[in-house]
């Protein structure tokens, strides 16, 4: 009995480490602009086998990326001073054999399924509109996500996927002032007398 609970916890160990090996953040930057803040992130994607057999059979895939830079408040919940979300559609193409890659009404076509990945994984200059002016003695924080949104599925494939097949990629951190405040607002560094 003991032996088949310890073999049942490293299953589940072994399926959790696959789902979250399957994306690896390699750089996010957050930088101001006049019109809001941007954001840089480069992010290596590859699907877990049972969600590329599905997209090779027809099913196109839904990735979600999520953005959201919060204040931290000690009375009250968080304030967010900027959010954005972007969503791409993944679908193979049998016929010519390529990839399609949808954000909106903006098309891409990729000889391959890596080239695809990259465009998802990958954005340099994410507009993130501003909700209120970052405050100097602020404390922000960036929370940015990105995932294969399942609920797009169709139901057979949303529960025969199982665990081993997420794709999500979360992380959250610190984020200086100095980074949010345009360069004119930006506390200048106090002059040192020469000695």
């Amino acid at each position: 009995m003991l032996r088949n609970l310890l073999l049942a916890v490293l299953l589940l160990c072994a399926l959790h480490s696959a789902a979250w090996s399957q994306a690896v953040l390699e750089n996010l930057k957050l930088s101001r602009a006049e019109e809001g803040l941007r954001l840089a992130y480069r992010v290596r994607l590859e699907l877990p086998k049972l969600v590329d057999e599905a997209l090779h059979k027809g099913v196109p895939l839904w990735f979600v990326a999520e953005a959201k830079v919060s204040r931290s408040r000690w009375y009250w919940r968080d304030a967010t001073v900027a959010r954005s979300a972007r969503q791409w559609r993944l679908s193979y193409q049998p016929l010519t054999r390529q990839y399609r890659l949808s954000n909106g009404g903006l098309h891409q076509t990729y000889e391959s399924l890596p080239e695809a990945l990259v465009a998802i994984g990958r954005a340099s200059g994410w507009l993130l509109e501003l909700r209120e002016e970052p405050q100097t003695d602020g404390s922000y924080e960036l929370a940015f996500n990105l995932r294969l949104d399942t609920t797009q599925l169709p139901g057979p494939l949303q529960i025969g996927l199982g665990p081993g097949a997420q794709l999500s990629l979360s992380r959250e951190q610190a984020v200086g002032v100095q980074d949010l405040l345009l360069p004119a607002l930006a506390p200048a560094a106090t002059p040192t007398a020469p000695g």
